[in-house]
């Protein structure tokens, strides 16, 4: 399975990746994630990203897709990969095709979720971030006798400055804005599908399972 996966802020979009990791036993790719560790692991590509970083500046394509590289080419991506948070342009999607053809790669699917606006704005403003483990969740996952306590590690939940309404918002308007050109452009080559991100997580799951299940079979078919 090698996917990557699309939804604006608060969509579940992470959660999905989790779940779908765990099943499958595949890495989850998430280029936050992959900034992070670079940096504290002050690999060359690391450093590099850290001077943007520090300097409040745009990582640049090359060492965003440099990072991913080393990830999909390694040992542990040799059964599939979710990609997620990645392209977010036109031209960060066709940098990526050039690497998977380099690679030998196909991409198995592009899996957007749709979630109404309103229903993302209420999401991010109402989820909650663990300061401990970094993991986050929506009212109905916390204690009930200690909504402010992470009911994972126990450690102090809190909402990131990104999830207020006024940025939720702002978050939401440069999603749209950026990320239909992206779906125009997978659209064009008959790897996109979008799907409702308004229902229930093991739903969407068993969809997205089953829509790659059937990418697979029409790719064998057609090889065959």
């Amino acid at each position: 399975m090698r996917i990557i996966i699309f939804g604006p802020p608060g969509s579940g979009k992470g959660t999905q990746a989790k779940l779908l990791t765990e099943r499958f036993h595949i890495p989850h790719i998430s280029t936050g994630d992959l900034l992070r560790e670079a940096v504290a692991k002050k690999s060359p590509l690391g450093m590099k990203a850290k001077g943007y970083l520090d300097a409040g500046a745009l990582v640049p394509d090359d060492v965003m897709i440099g990072l991913i590289r080393e990830v999909v080419a390694s040992g542990k991506a040799k059964d599939g990969f979710i990609l997620d948070g990645f392209p977010r342009t036109i031209p960060q999607a066709e940098a990526l095709d050039r690497l998977f053809e380099e690679l030998g790669i196909r991409l198995d699917g592009v899996i957007s979720l749709r979630v109404e606006h309103d229903e993302v704005v209420r999401r991010l403003t109402d989820r909650r971030s663990c300061r401990s483990c970094g993991r986050i969740f929506n009212p109905s996952q916390l204690l009930k006798d200690d909504p402010a306590k992470c009911p994972r590690c126990g450690g102090e939940l809190y909402q990131r400055s990104d999830d207020t309404l006024e940025t939720a918002r702002r978050r939401l308007d440069v999603y749209l804005r950026d990320t239909k050109p992206l779906k125009d452009f997978y659209r064009r080559s008959g790897r996109f599908t979008q799907i409702d991100g308004m229902r229930d997580i093991s739903t969407i799951q068993e969809e997205i399972i089953s829509i790659l299940g059937k990418s697979k079979l029409k790719k064998t078919t057609a090889t065959g």
